[in-house]
């Protein structure tokens, strides 16, 4: 039988997470929606795009700062997808040259961001699920005012709390997260009635 090209071979991802830098502990604050935050995003789409070319197979505005109206963190989330994610050396050396720094390395997921925080660049496996749970949630809170306001009431809610670090605040928005896709979904969720 042959062998496949080895440029064409996958090899094994990551198996644990490593967080760059460590946690870190930031202050957390939800802003009015912002209409420089498209045009924050094109600036860096087009930047990404030129670098990565063909690399990249979609990039796409996620996150709150992508939902016209929706209050947010000042952090642009851009999404790219990438045919192989472990095959750094198509993309990583290239993100890193326009000034993005590497700050999760997990299976499936990278993400590098810009040295003022305000900028994350997550890159994600081609046809990995996660690509369009982010696309669907961003598509309801632009065409549903409820969940919108929804969203932003939890948001702001649980930015008056303490939390060790981003990534506990972003767990706790898992449950209002999967209840709003579920109606998106139209399937019933038992956080429907509680979120």
């Amino acid at each position: 039988m042959p062998q496949e090209p080895l440029q064409n071979q996958r090899r094994p991802d990551v198996t644990e997470t490593e967080l760059i830098g460590g946690i870190e502990k930031r202050a957390l604050i939800i802003e009015d929606y912002n209409p420089a935050w498209p045009v924050q995003y094109q600036e860096h789409r087009d930047r990404i795009a030129t670098a990565l070319g063909g690399t990249a197979k979609l990039i796409e505005h996620i996150g709150s700062t992508s939902v016209p109206g929706l209050g947010a963190k000042p952090i642009i989330d851009v999404l790219v997808t990438v045919a192989d994610i472990t095959a750094e050396e198509n993309y990583l050396d290239q993100l890193l040259a326009l000034g993005y720094q590497l700050r999760v390395r997990e299976p499936g997921h990278r993400m590098l961001r810009t040295p003022e925080r305000d900028v994350h660049v997550h890159l994600l496996p081609t046809g990995d699920p996660a690509v369009e749970d982010y696309l669907l949630l961003r598509h309801r809170l632009r065409s549903d005012e409820t969940d919108r306001a929804l969203y932003e009431r939890v948001k702001r809610e649980l930015v008056s709390q303490e939390w060790a670090d981003m990534n506990a605040y972003a767990d706790a928005k898992t449950k209002v997260i999967t209840a709003i896709k579920n109606r998106a979904r139209r399937l019933p969720s038992s956080a429907d009635s509680q979120a």
